[in-house]
């Protein structure tokens, strides 16, 4: 695996190592010292979560606070979609910064996103299967989330804004400047 620093300290993007003949192909998508030795620091994931969407889904911009902040291990199964992390780490260099990357079941490229980070995702196929792993439990108290198109993110999504289909609990969060505090 290739792991590739992103300008978000703890962000990484990574590119598995697949190996293709006549039958197809095969990967190795998780390896627990390869990932901790690429990442420079242990991780252990407790929970694995999957969703299926179509084209222009909107998901996100989303994100769990304090002992129950998560970080995440995200990839595609089938399909293409444009990622999304938001560093939102008050003391952070970076904050407010984001960094995107495009997930395929083609590409089979990994995106770590580490706690402190507000995550979305947006459908560019005509349907996409999303997997990650998370480092800690879901916690319906502790989740937070920040609008799509907060003007100081100003995140470019690479589809047309008017064509995106969200959530109406996604509709409603607060921007950045207006959101609960990580920490």
């Amino acid at each position: 695996m290739n792991f590739i620093s992103t300008k978000l300290e703890g962000n990484f993007i990574i590119e598995p190592k697949i190996i293709q003949d006549s039958r197809g192909y095969f990967m190795e998508s998780f390896n627990e010292n390869s990932f901790q030795n690429g990442i420079g620091k242990k991780v252990t994931f407790v929970q694995d979560n999957q969703s299926f969407s179509s084209k222009g889904v909107l998901r996100g911009l989303h994100y769990q606070t304090g002992e129950h902040a998560q970080a995440k291990l995200v990839r595609v199964l089938q399909g293409e979609v444009l990622d999304v992390a938001v560093d939102i780490r008050p003391n952070s260099s970076t904050y407010g910064q984001y960094v995107s990357v495009l997930l395929s079941g083609e590409n089979q490229t990994q995106f770590f996103i580490p706690r402190g980070f507000a995550h979305a995702f947006l459908v560019l196929s005509e349907t996409a299967t999303f997997f990650y792993k998370c480092d800690n439990f879901y916690n319906k108290e502790s989740e937070g989330g920040i609008i799509y198109n907060d003007p100081i993110l100003n995140v470019d999504w690479q589809f047309p804004i008017a064509d995106v289909l969200i959530s109406e609990k996604d509709q409603n969060l607060p921007t950045l400047e207006n959101a609960k505090k990580v920490w």
